[in-house]
């Protein structure tokens, strides 16, 4: 799947979220989303290479602690985190 319809797939599904307020706050949040996928790969790459490594993103959002773990959080649990936490 392309990466263009793999957005359009993630937008039509935020459009059901009652929560988001029209396609700028949808963009806004997806950005956040790939920006914290793309810096939890480099904070990955960096741990191996350095042994003294920390990640500058709070651990409850690091990609691989909510997102990643198929063991992680689902449904209302989920939900909840995002919606109350990550984009209060």
């Amino acid at each position: 799947m392309s990466v263009r319809n793999t957005v359009k797939s993630i937008q039509d599904i935020m459009r059901q979220d009652v929560g988001v307020d029209g396609d700028a706050q949808r963009i806004s949040q997806l950005c956040w989303m790939f920006f914290l996928k793309i810096i939890d790969d480099q904070d990955r790459e960096l741990e191996l290479m350095q042994d003294d490594y920390r990640s500058p993103i709070p651990e409850k959002f690091q990609w691989r602690n909510w997102a990643a773990d198929p063991e992680g959080m689902t449904g209302d649990a989920l939900l909840a985190f995002i919606n109350g936490e990550m984009f209060p």
